[in-house]
Order: C-alpha cells, then structure tokens, then sequence
C-alpha cells in the first residue's frame, strides 16, 4: 500500500491568504493534478468523471477570461462621461446652485472650459474655475462673443 507524504496534508500546509476566498483555475488544477496522482490503480477515475472535470476546467477558465474582459470594459466605461460631454466645451450654460440647506438656490450662467471626472460622476469646469455637476445644468446656449 502506497502511503501519501504528510507534508501534503491540509493541516501541515501553511495558509496562503490573498484576501480573496475564491478558488482559481490553478488551485483547481492543483486539486485535480492531486487527484489524479493519488488515485488508486485499482480502480482508476472513470473516463466520464475526468472529461466532467476537465470540462469544468475549461468552464472555469472561460468565466475568468470574461470576468477580466468585463472589468476592463467598466473601466474604459468610466471614461465615456468626459467624451459624452465633451462638445459643450466653449457653450454657455445655465446652472442651479445649491444653498447650505442642500436646497434648490440660485440660478447661474458660466462658460464650459471643460469636462472632468469628480466624485459624483462627470462635472463641468468653468472659466471662473468653478466645477458644476452635469446634473444642475439646466441649459445650454450657444456662448456669446466676450470682448478681450
């Protein structure tokens, strides 16, 4: 009888947290590798079974490939506001403030120099260097000539 080498057992490996409690495709062909080493030649893995594994493999496989792709469509996405609002640079556009109550102020005029991402999503910049929220825009006009 074959006996398995201790340094194999769960118990005497030495955890290896990332942060993550997912397992990856090199943890599951590490699992299988071990199977397929440690079955018994009496009665070796059914052909099913291991074209089963080998089918979830590649599944695996294929789910992060998308994942990745996924991540970095969101984050080319995330460039889309600044383009999408691009074309107003050089208009005027009409804007409501907020008083300190968080409520409905004023109403203000400024010229767009240009477009950027800030935390509540794209914003506008104006020539007085003010950042306005593409959301309290409430209209656009073409910008007049200004004399220098």
């Amino acid at each position: 009888m074959t006996q398995i080498d201790s340094s194999l057992y769960l118990s005497n490996q030495k955890s290896q947290t990332s942060g993550s409690n997912t397992l990856g495709k090199d943890d599951f062909l590490k699992i299988l590798m071990t199977q397929l080493q440690n079955q018994s030649p009496a009665n070796p893995m059914e052909d099913k079974e291991f074209i089963s594994q080998m089918a979830t493999f590649s599944s695996l496989e294929q789910m992060m490939s998308i994942s990745s792709s996924v991540d970095q469509l969101v984050q080319h996405q995330s460039f889309t506001p600044v383009i999408e609002y691009s074309h107003l640079i050089g208009k005027e556009v009409q804007y409501q403030t907020l008083n300190e109550d968080g409520e409905v102020g004023s109403e203000k005029n400024g010229i767009v120099e240009g477009v950027a991402m800030g935390e509540e999503g794209a914003e506008f910049i104006l020539q007085n260097d003010e950042r306005i929220s593409v959301n309290s825009v409430t209209e656009i006009m073409k910008a007049e000539k200004q004399a220098d």
